[in-house]
């Protein structure tokens, strides 16, 4: 198993925070396109998401 796996089943705050900082990005992305106004439709929740996330593993240890 790689260490970034082992960092999830683990609770690991670096690889939580990567995805955490990937679902923030993806919100933002999805916020900017114009072409699918769906994927315009979940961008805040998207980003809320990531962002909720970010600030609670935060607290997870390295």
């Amino acid at each position: 198993m790689s260490n970034f796996v082992k960092g999830l089943v683990g609770f690991r705050r670096g690889p939580w925070e990567m995805v955490a900082s990937i679902l923030i990005a993806l919100g933002v992305f999805m916020l900017m396109q114009p072409f699918a106004l769906w994927l315009y439709t979940y961008s805040f929740i998207t980003t809320l998401i990531g962002t909720v996330m970010f600030i609670l593993v935060s607290h997870l240890p390295k």
